[in-house]
């Protein structure tokens, strides 16, 4: 499997990997095909995923700017085609405690209403027409034992009282009557304004928008090399040089190694592991009490998210493999069934029908940044996600337009500042090794 970490490309026109989305979605939109002819723009999008998609449909609708695209392999062939389908307002790993704390309360306010921009933004957008297969609202946080009560306890507090926040604290009865029997959780605190989708669906969605206010999106175009020209930016693909005056780069977990030096060591690729069961049938339903199709993620360290899916499959998902090469072990999609049936006993005999993987992007300190790669501002990015961008890499689109045309961003830490370099950035792997380790201890101890 592609790794970003050892390769240069992640291919030219590669298929969608075989996953649920990519089974059920149908035949996919139709987009402007290989780049074939040189071309001088005002500004290139390297990634056609929710990133740039959203920036390239507000740099026309906002700017009447008609931005070129580049993707190498398909629309949304990354982490926006490959993801759980959680909508929730959030991005980063960094509690609102921690904002609080490092940054004070009017930073912290900033950054929860840049989620709630985010969230409403996917909102606007599926009411222009998206048909992405929308569930029901609601995501249940599950304590994943007894201790981590009180940890969602004071975030309710928190939420409530900082934000007027609609949330719910749930006893564990109140979860097994009301929602799901699963044996895992402790308790739960209910957010009202998440819900789950079609990721890819949604994804195609915005390719719909974004050519049909102008934008051009071509697929199997990779960059194989980026030099400059003065202040040009030249980007050349198998078949054509793009010339572009600015450059927005939406790559995140999937920017390949070296390029563009002013990217290079800042994020940490790792790789999410998602199965897609058999449907359940109406006795396999009713012996979990699975009366709800809201997203769920626990409280671990190392965290296992789920849903039902409209068929009555079960969508479940956790960390996979460490490098690429080792990615397609059936070991990661055996133990995510393994931990699902821990959760519903009565799924003993339950097989899955679908695996799959895909690279999420860590920042080393746990928030996105939206920032500049070079030092005129010609080339800017948006990465750092944490595996929770689907709402807010709609965001970073819309800003990303702004900063391209010289508007001034939030200021907030999310804007305002690089993403950090890992220390010791050939050492990444290792440390990833050690956090797995220290997080599956935490999670059963502490």
């Amino acid at each position: 499997m592609y790794d970003p970490l050892h390769d240069r490309s992640p291919g030219q026109g590669e298929p969608y990997p075989d996953s649920y989305w990519a089974a059920h979605s149908g035949a996919a939109p139709a987009d402007d095909g290989v780049l074939t002819q040189g071309l001088d723009v005002d500004v290139a999008i390297v990634g056609a995923g929710y990133t740039g998609l959203s920036a390239a449909y507000h740099l026309a609708t906002e700017h009447g700017v008609k931005a070129l695209v580049l993707e190498a392999n398909q629309t949304a062939w990354g982490c926006s085609g490959r993801n759980a389908g959680f909508v929730l307002k959030s991005s980063g790993r960094k509690p609102y405690a921690q904002m609080q704390k490092q940054w004070g309360e009017a930073v912290m306010r900033g950054v929860y209403h840049e989620f709630q921009s985010g969230l409403d933004r996917v909102r606007q957008l599926i009411s222009l027409g998206i048909d992405c297969d929308q569930q029901e609202p609601g995501y249940l946080r599950m304590a994943h034992k007894a201790s981590m009560v009180p940890t969602l306890e004071a975030q309710a507090r928190l939420l409530e009282k900082t934000f007027g926040a609609e949330v719910e604290l749930l006893s564990r009865s109140d979860v097994h009557q009301r929602y799901v029997a699963d044996e895992q959780s402790f308790g739960a605190l209910r957010f009202a304004d998440a819900f789950g989708v079609n990721p890819l669906k949604l994804a195609w969605g915005y390719q719909r928008l974004a050519r049909g206010a102008g934008a051009k999106v071509h697929t199997a175009s990779p960059v194989l090399q980026w030099q400059t020209d003065g202040r040009m930016q030249l980007l050349q693909t198998p078949q054509a040089q793009v010339r572009a005056r600015k450059v927005i780069l939406a790559t995140n977990g999937y920017t390949p190694k070296q390029l563009h030096p002013g990217v290079q060591a800042r994020t940490l690729p790792v790789l999410s592991q998602i199965i897609v069961t058999e449907p359940l049938s109406a006795e396999q339903l009713a012996a979990c009490n699975l009366l709800t199709s809201q997203v769920v993620m626990d409280t671990r360290a190392l965290k296992y998210y789920y849903r039902k899916l409209p068929d009555n499959r079960i969508l479940f998902g956790g960390r996979g493999a460490i490098t690429g090469s080792d990615a397609e072990n059936p070991y990661y999609a055996q133990r995510l069934l393994e931990v699902l049936k821990l959760s519903f006993p009565a799924l003993r005999t339950l097989k899955y029908d679908y695996q799959w993987s895909g690279w999420i992007c860590m920042a080393l300190d746990d928030i996105p940044h939206l920032y500049q790669a070079d030092a005129h501002g010609d080339v800017v990015y948006s990465m750092g996600y944490c595996g929770s961008g689907l709402s807010f890499s709609v965001q970073a689109g819309k800003r990303l337009a702004d900063k391209v045309m010289g508007l001034p961003q939030p200021d907030l830490p999310l804007y305002q500042s690089a993403l950090p370099k890992f220390p010791l950035a050939p050492l990444r792997r290792v440390g990833q090794w050690g956090y797995f380790h220290y997080g599956k201890l935490k999670d059963q101890w502490w």
